[in-house]
């Protein structure tokens, strides 16, 4: 009688356990696809978040600006978390709008974010930048736009070589962003741009938001790093007539490693706040 009372609860627990099991539910973050680009002559994987409200009922007409991030596989969690956090309306926090992810996984990062080459005993396949950026304005983002409710607002974001990339997007006059966040990117690829290229800056440049973020790289770097960034926001603060539209701020306490979470928080503050 004993063993038979032990294998009902046995049974009996077993049971309610699969039946909680049962009413599991995923919490969808996000989801992937792939584009397959003649620019770049291959197949690109993106992951994409939408907003909360995205597939509301009473929504259904609204837009949403995008942004779209590089390094997509490794900064694709923070950035949904951080944008949801500053936008949606279950939090109420309301410090930027309620925006779409596209999130872009690598294939050959030396490759698609520099625009220049260095030498190198190796063989390289590097300084493909612009035709990447080509890849996202002229396939990608009209991708977008006719398969999800974008609005025109698009803002480019990236991390180290992709936070050179989007410096180089930025001094392009013709680039269709209208914002960039810039994440310790590495200038010390690209020496000429801290002058030649700035000297070339636009007043349709100038005229958007630019946000870089300064890691501390130790002592090993003898403080080279913010060097290079300070001397690069000097040389557009110089070139810019009346306001400054870019910001750069030193994470003292962050390495490059760390510094990408906070650097979107801040960035996208910045982007967001009022003249």
């Amino acid at each position: 009688m004993k063993n038979l009372i032990i294998t009902f609860f046995t049974v009996f627990l077993f049971g309610l356990q699969t039946s909680f099991a049962q009413q599991d539910s995923a919490i969808i973050l996000g989801t992937e696809f792939t584009i397959n680009s003649n620019i770049l002559n291959e197949a690109r994987t993106c992951f994409i978040s939408l907003p909360d409200s995205y597939n509301e009922s009473s929504d259904v007409e609204n837009t949403y600006p995008i942004i779209i991030l590089l390094d997509g596989m490794t900064h694709f969690k923070t950035a949904s978390g951080v944008v949801h956090f500053m936008s949606a309306g279950r939090v109420r926090n309301y410090m930027m709008p309620e925006t779409i992810i596209i999130a872009i996984e690598n294939v050959d990062r030396e490759r698609d974010f520099t625009v220049t080459k260095i030498k190198t005993k190796r063989v390289n396949t590097m300084g493909g930048g612009r035709n990447f950026l080509n890849f996202i304005e002229k396939e990608l983002i009209p991708y977008v736009d006719k398969n999800y409710r974008t609005d025109p607002f698009r803002t480019l974001v990236g991390h180290s070589l992709g936070g050179l990339l989007a410096l180089n997007a930025y001094i392009d006059e013709n680039s269709l962003f209208d914002a960039y966040i810039a994440i310790d990117p590495s200038l010390w690829w690209d020496d000429e741009m801290r002058q030649q290229k700035v000297d070339a800056i636009t007043p349709v440049s100038l005229n958007k938001k630019l946000y870089i973020a300064t890691a501390n790289q130790g002592e090993a770097s003898n403080g080279r790093n913010k060097k290079r960034h300070d001397a690069f926001y000097a040389l557009v603060k110089e070139k810019s007539e009346g306001q400054v539209n870019v910001e750069i701020e030193y994470f003292e306490n962050e390495d490059h490693r760390s510094v990408p979470m906070i650097a979107l928080y801040k960035g996208l503050q910045y982007l967001n706040q009022e003249d």
